[in-house]
């Protein structure tokens, strides 16, 4: 069943701004429980900075944590995004065609409302996967 991304997303998204360390977003997304951070000045989303960005581009290249900034990591832009007016359906085809497991949910005029990943399509739009059941269980945990 289709939905809108609204009824699907994750609206209480963490945001921090380009020249935040990255030692700092890694502590926000372990408080928050999170694998991903939305890069942003105001109402400008400069980039989205993944736990597996951290990874790749900063400890595996020897980068001091403590004063690597998201900024410099973050995939930016064009970024593939959606609006909450969107539908799941959509949200799918483009993680498909862009190869991306996490969209950032932006209102008209890019201003950022949240995100919506894999796990969340998975459990609405199939309950039944295993990729839905490995999502709600993490979300228990």
């Amino acid at each position: 069943m289709t939905r809108r991304i609204r009824d699907v997303m994750s609206p209480d998204t963490a945001s921090v701004e380009p020249m935040t360390t990255v030692a700092r977003a890694a502590r926000l997304m372990r408080e928050r429980d999170i694998g991903d951070v939305l890069v942003a000045y105001d109402c400008d989303l400069f980039g989205v900075l993944t736990d597996r960005d951290i990874v790749l581009r900063s400890v595996a290249e020897g980068a001091d944590p403590e004063i690597t900034t998201v900024g410099s990591l973050c995939s930016r832009p064009p970024l593939v995004t959606v609006t909450p007016e969107d539908t799941t359906d959509h949200a799918v085809r483009l993680m498909r065609e862009h190869a991306v497991r996490r969209l950032p949910v932006v209102e008209h005029g890019g201003c950022p409302v949240g995100i919506v990943s894999i796990g969340d399509l998975a459990t609405t739009e199939d309950p039944h996967s295993a990729l839905a059941d490995i999502s709600r269980a993490n979300a228990t945990h």
